[in-house]
């Protein structure tokens, strides 16, 4: 009961944080069952349905507000969506999975400490078609086989590139989570997704989180001590998980 409570309280902790720059919290939902012993055929589906709800609050919060742009959305979409449903459809060996997926919470977690660091830029360059196409299947490639949405990957791309500020850079982050996490899911249900007795209370606290996120993200508001806690959270579980 107690690691249940713990790990509600970790879910909550990652949907707040990232949430509030436009995340939905799928490795870190990642970091806290793999901390707390979940089975690793339950935390893929487990945490793309955290994904959509999370993603959903924050998609609705973030478009409502003014920070999202369809020309900079569509084409990383389009080629990411049917790839993340083909990888969701299929199943990992348990050991090659944990592998990817710590690698997949320590690049998380470098992208929290340079987030944190980074300066609030709004640039508006257009991505070109024949970058955008292939870098947007090969994020959901990866979104599907490892139960992540894929916007630890598309965030820094989007801002690195100089194609989207920071703001923008959320928007467009959560819409794309949405969207290959549906379809991660959709991929994973038809062939072996299993879902665990505790996921109506882990959704109903990840939704509190995400309402809580998308609030102080839109506000502005700073949280670079929090995502440099969270960065040392996703370190432990990935290395725990690579060296499992």
């Amino acid at each position: 009961m107690d690691g249940g409570i713990a790990l509600a309280g970790l879910i909550f902790l990652a949907a707040g944080l990232y949430s509030s720059v436009g995340h939905a919290g799928a490795s870190g939902y990642l970091a806290a069952m793999a901390l707390l012993g979940t089975a690793p055929e339950a935390m893929r589906p487990s945490a793309l349905a955290l994904n959509i709800l999370v993603s959903s609050i924050a998609t609705f919060r973030y478009v409502r507000a003014g920070q999202f742009s369809w020309r900079h959305f569509w084409p990383f979409a389009l080629a990411s969506v049917p790839a993340a449903f083909i990888a969701g459809s299929l199943q990992l060996p348990d050991q090659i999975y944990k592998a990817i997926v710590g690698v997949i919470l320590l690049i998380a977690a470098a992208e929290m400490v340079r987030s944190a660091l980074r300066p609030n830029l709004e640039d508006d360059r257009i991505p070109p078609l024949v970058l955008a196409l292939p870098v947007g299947a090969a994020i959901g490639l990866l979104s599907g086989l490892t139960g992540t949405g894929g916007g630890i990957f598309l965030s820094p791309i989007l801002l690195i590139a100089g194609w989207a500020g920071t703001r923008r850079t959320s928007g467009i982050s959560a819409a794309f989570i949405l969207l290959n996490s549906v379809a991660g899911l959709a991929g994973a249900t038809f062939s072996w997704a299993v879902l665990p007795d505790a996921l109506p209370l882990w959704l109903a606290v990840a939704a509190l989180g995400g309402l809580l996120g998308t609030w102080l993200g839109i506000r502005l508001l700073p949280v670079p001590a929090l995502r440099y806690a969270l960065a040392a959270v996703l370190c432990v579980a990935g290395g725990k998980l690579i060296l499992a």
